[in-house]
């Protein structure tokens, strides 16, 4: 009889479960894909400033770009994100 070893799926579990203990979670797969999205478009923003000159929306890029890493709630995110891309398209010229 093999002696009973814990898989690497009970090992991930429990590695988990030790994180969430601590007020770790997994971001939702939704903020994973906002959080591209709008780097993405915060990279755009960044190159349109920088080769038109424009102050405003490079900053607003970076804006866009590094904001997810300080928003942890989804909603806020969404939020945050379509307000800052709403500033790039107003200060965009």
């Amino acid at each position: 009889m093999l002696p009973s070893h814990p898989t690497a799926q009970n090992e991930s579990m429990n590695d988990l479960q030790a994180l969430e203990t601590l007020g770790f979670t997994l971001p939702s797969p939704m903020y994973i894909l906002g959080a591209i999205v709008f780097g993405i478009l915060g990279y755009a923003a960044w190159r349109y400033g920088k080769k038109a000159a424009l102050p405003i929306p490079k900053w607003l890029g970076v804006a866009l770009m590094f904001y997810p890493y300080a928003v942890s709630d989804t909603r806020l995110l969404y939020l945050v994100g379509t307000a800052l891309c709403v500033a790039v398209y107003i200060y965009r010229e």
